[in-house]
């Protein structure tokens, strides 16, 4: 019986590991809204975010990020993607990438957000969820199944 309700465990975490799922929702910490607020780097260090509280809801800006600056590795590149003309000479430092995540008690997480992509132009939807000490970031289309995950850890 114990074998039998391993595999069924196993089988739920592969399942949610290839389509996509934070594996370990399951397993969220955050207990409060301001948990979120902070300086969050990507495992890899190719973006940072600085996560702050926007009145009603949560939002982030960009510090910085591979895709988003010149070959130099400094300058931010202008936001010449933006479907907006408006915003298109704008550059993307310190631009507000991610808007409207609301703190979400019954699950302990972010959701409703929007997160914008200086690099292709296009907004998708967000949430958030601390799990063991990093926030995992999912911009998503549609569902949350066809989105992605970035793991983020608390910048030093």
């Amino acid at each position: 019986m114990v074998k039998s309700l391993m595999g069924l465990l196993l089988a739920a975490v592969l399942s949610a590991g290839m389509t996509g799922l934070p594996v370990g929702e399951a397993f969220a910490q955050a207990s409060s809204p301001d948990q979120i607020v902070g300086v969050w780097e990507s495992e890899d260090g190719n973006l940072k975010l600085e996560m702050f509280d926007a009145g009603e809801t949560y939002a982030a800006r960009v510090l910085y990020g591979k895709l988003l600056v010149e070959a130099d590795g400094k300058t931010f590149k202008k936001d010449t993607l933006n479907p907006d003309p408006n915003l298109r000479s704008r550059s993307l430092e310190r631009a507000v990438l991610v808007t409207n995540l609301k703190w979400d008690a019954a699950d302990g997480r972010w959701e409703g957000g929007n997160f914008y992509s200086g690099a292709t132009g296009q907004t998708h939807s967000a949430r958030a969820t601390l799990v063991s000490g990093k926030l995992e970031l999912r911009a998503y289309r549609g569902t949350t199944l066809l989105g992605r995950t970035m793991v983020l850890r608390r910048a030093q």
